[in-house]
């Protein structure tokens, strides 16, 4: 997402291959901190819905604040974007032009240790999108054995110790159960240590904690759940953009966009994906791994 509330990545990217006409309909499945939902916004002006989803209550709070000149064209709703048929249907948005999807953790939720979603601070190990859930990655952690937990860490967060994290964590609970972040930490840097890691800028626990995280809010099959819905939602040529921060979230949408093409329901707007320049990279460096893909809907084959 981003580090500024006012500098929403991939911007002028995203606004230019959706491609947005005055009183269109629109939806931000997303919605964060707001910053990508004001230019829709502001595309689809003076008449032009807006539907903007998130599962996070606390930047859903602060977005409607940020919206609120906007009045009735922009909606908010606390909702997982697996769910926008759903909420689409109840706030009887129809024939929607633009859909846009921005993968990924914000740096508002990064930086509140009370969300558990860092490695480098402490807090309660939680890393819940939506605090009404009730899995958590202490649950995880605390839970699930080796083998479930070695999986986990290799197939989310690509963790070359994956097992040997798994075994460090499942024979360290026996003494005492995990329920903070720096706890983990120290567990996951202790078998790095162990086989002559030395300091570095990542922090060797950095795989552990996408890993736990994306599993705690099963962003794999809810983004494959979100596309589908999103697609049904898209009118003949309505666009849908989606920007990921993580290989595995992108082969997905890759894949997803890919069928809708051969089935002869899409089309691709560009062959490969788009990436930040240097000037937003320099001035954010969260945009560096993001991805941006478009399709747009032309009739089901």
């Amino acid at each position: 997402m981003t580090t500024s509330p006012d500098e929403p990545v991939l911007l002028q990217e995203v606004m230019m291959l959706l491609a947005l006409r005055p009183d269109d309909t629109c939806i931000d499945m997303t919605v964060g901190l707001g910053g990508h939902t004001a230019a829709l916004a502001l595309a689809t002006a003076p008449d032009g819905r807006v539907l903007g989803l998130d599962r996070d209550a606390a930047a859903l709070a602060l977005a409607t604040k940020r919206l609120a000149s906007l009045g009735g064209r922009v909606r908010l709703v606390q909702a997982s974007f697996a769910h926008v048929a759903e909420v689409a249907a109840q706030e009887n948005v129809r024939d929607v032009a633009g859909i846009l999807m921005d993968l990924g953790v914000s740096s508002m939720q990064f930086d509140d240790h009370e969300r558990g979603f860092s490695c480098t601070q402490d807090g309660p190990l939680d890393m819940r999108m939506d605090a009404r859930q009730t899995l958590t990655a202490a649950d995880i952690v605390n839970g699930w054995d080796v083998d479930a937990l070695t999986n986990v860490l290799r197939d989310l967060g690509g963790e070359p110790m994956a097992g040997p994290i798994a075994r460090a964590c499942v024979r360290r609970r026996v003494k005492a159960l995990f329920t903070q972040t720096y706890e983990l930490a120290r567990v996951v840097s202790g078998v790095y240590y162990a086989r002559g890691w030395r300091r570095s800028k990542v922090h060797p626990a950095t795989r552990v904690f996408q890993a736990l995280r994306m599993a705690v809010n099963d962003e794999a099959g809810e983004l494959r759940a979100g596309l589908a819905s999103a697609w049904q939602l898209l009118k003949e040529g309505g666009r849908i953009a989606v920007i990921s921060f993580h290989s595995g979230d992108d082969k997905v949408v890759k894949e997803y966009f890919k069928e809708q093409c051969l089935r002869g329901a899409g089309t691709l707007l560009q062959r490969k994906p788009l990436t930040a320049g240097a000037v937003e990279c320099a001035r954010n460096p969260r945009a560096r791994s993001a991805k941006l893909r478009v399709c747009q809907r032309e009739g089901d084959a």
